[in-house]
C-alpha cells in the first residue's frame, strides 16, 4: 500500500505521509509536524487517526530546506538539527504549503470533502496561522504551539472551530503568553482552550520526555470527541 502522496505546491512538489482508513470516502485530518519532521511519532499519530476512521496526511513542512527530515526525539544531535531547521523555517511559505495540502487532500477519492488540521509544537503554530489566514477549514486542533501569541493580532480571521491544549508549565510558552492566548480566544465562540496543570511541553506526544499518560489520555479524548463532532 502506498504510504506517500506528492503535493503540487506553489514553489514545487513535496511529499506527504498518508494513512488510509478501512472505509472511504472519509473525513481527512492533515497532521502538522514538530521540529523533528515527519518522523515515527507523527506517522504513528496518522496511523491512529486512520484506525479511528479518518484519512490522515502529514505533509513534509521542511521540504524547502531539507526534504525527508525524520529525526529522533531522544537524540541531542537530532534536537539541534531540528532547532536549526525550525529557526530558519519560512512560516508564511509554510501556510501556503499547508493550504496546498488541504486542497490536494480534498480532491482525493478517499476524502469526503471535509478536512481538519491537527498539529503539535511548530505544527500547532502552523495550524493557527493557516486557520486565521484561510477559510474552508472544517476544524483545527492545536497542541502546545510555541510563538502563537505573536500572531494573535490575526485572530479575527479565525472562522474554523478550534480546540487548543495548553500545558501550564510549558517551558516554551510563558505564563504571560498563555494568558494572552486565552484572552484572545475567549472572544471567539468557536474556540475552546483547555489548560493542563502541572504539564510541560509535549506532554501528549508519543516518546515525549514529559509524556503524561493521564493528561495525554484526557487531551486526546477531547480531540477525538471534537473531531467526531465537527467532521
Amino acid at each position: 500500500m502506498m504510504d506517500h502522496i506528492n503535493v503540487k505546491g506553489q514553489g514545487g512538489t513535496f511529499s506527504a505521509y498518508i494513512a488510509k482508513p478501512k472505509t472511504s470516502p472519509a473525513s481527512a485530518v492533515v497532521v502538522l509536524q514538530e521540529l523533528f519532521g515527519v518522523n515515527a511519532d507523527i506517522r504513528k499519530h496518522c496511523d491512529e487517526l486512520a484506525e479511528q476512521g479518518y484519512l490522515a496526511v502529514a505533509p513534509d513542512l521542511f521540504w524547502r530546506q531539507e526534504p525527508g527530515v525524520d529525526l529522533n526525539v531522544t537524540s541531542e544531535a537530532d534536537w539541534q538539527h531540528g532547532l536549526r531547521l525550525y529557526s530558519a523555517y519560512d512560516r508564511d511559505a509554510g501556510v501556503k504549503d499547508i493550504k496546498d495540502t488541504i486542497d490536494a487532500v480534498r480532491k482525493l477519492a478517499e476524502c469526503n470533502g471535509k478536512v481538519a488540521l491537527l498539529g503539535y509544537c511548530l505544527g500547532a503554530l502552523m495550524v493557527f496561522m493557516t486557520s486565521v489566514r484561510n477559510d474552508g477549514i472544517d476544524a483545527a486542533v492545536w497542541y502546545h504551539g510555541g510563538d502563537t501569541e505573536k500572531y494573535l493580532g490575526e485572530v479575527d480571521g479565525l472562522h474554523a472551530p478550534i480546540l487548543m491544549h495548553l500545558a501550564e508549565e510549558d517551558e516554551f510558552i510563558s505564563k504571560a503568553a498563555q494568558a494572552e492566548i486565552k484572552a484572545a480566544l475567549a472572544k471567539k465562540p468557536n474556540a475552546t482552550v483547555y489548560s493542563y496543570p502541572g504539564q510541560s511541553h509535549a506532554f501528549s506526544r508519543h516518546n515525549g520526555k514529559h509524556y503524561n499518560a493521564a493528561a495525554a489520555h484526557l487531551a486526546n479524548g477531547r480531540t477525538s470527541e471534537f473531531l467526531k463532532h465537527e467532521l
